[in-house]
């Protein structure tokens, strides 16, 4: 049950304290919707913490105990939707309120971060597509941990997934980098890092010792 999750904590702690430390605040910052830039990436940086909290405890109950079934039937997937969406929706939000309300830039000229920004950002959203066309949300959200079909689904090739195996992690975040190239916001570049970084240790702490006991070696 708790395969990984030390690891998780420790590392969870140390890449918050890195992020809020580079955090930049210049003195007379007009707030956004009542709060500052540092504000907005301070509630997003508690927000990805919760989700991929929450996200772990869901996956390891569900997995070895079933309880997210036995608790709610074959509505436990609808309430595990309910319960994911929002938070992951929060993600790019934050990082556009906290990019849109900073002061503090990054310095790249126009013609180096409005296109790599756009191109990041173009990216983001073909391998969403795919991971919704393709892939499906179902199994995005963690579908094997619920029901044996999807388990024994084949691996996905199509789309970005042609390209990497992982285009969910790989690729769709990177639209937090252009969201903040676009912005030109250092404190929503710095979210953008951190967030990337985070769902990594989520996939390494998380999702890969559950993946070992639903596939074993098939994968």
């Amino acid at each position: 049950m708790l395969e990984g999750q030390p690891q998780h904590l420790g590392i969870a702690l140390l890449m918050t304290a890195g992020a809020l430390a580079l955090m930049r605040a210049p003195q007379g910052a007009e707030p956004l919707f009542g709060l500052t830039s540092v504000g907005w990436a301070r509630l997003s940086i508690a927000l990805a913490l919760l989700h991929q909290v929450m996200v772990a405890f869901v996956f390891r109950v569900q997995l070895h105990r079933n309880l997210m079934s036995r608790l709610f039937g074959r509505n436990d997937m609808a309430i595990w939707r309910a319960l994911f969406l929002p938070l992951l929706v929060a993600r790019p939000v934050t990082v556009l309120l906290t990019g849109r309300a900073d002061p503090a830039q990054i310095g790249l000229p126009a013609w180096i971060g409005w296109p790599v920004g756009l191109t990041l950002l173009a990216l983001a959203v073909w391998a969403m597509h795919s991971t919704l066309v393709y892939f499906t949300l179902p199994r995005a959200l963690g579908g094997d941990h619920f029901r044996d079909h999807f388990a024994a689904m084949p691996l996905v090739d199509k789309g970005a997934f042609r390209y990497t195996s992982n285009a969910m992690y790989g690729v769709v975040f990177s639209g937090l980098w252009g969201l903040a190239l676009l912005c030109d916001s250092w404190n929503a570049l710095i979210l953008a890092l951190f967030q990337q970084s985070y769902i990594w240790v989520h996939m390494y702490c998380t999702e890969n010792p559950d993946m070992d006991w639903i596939y074993g070696n098939r994968l």
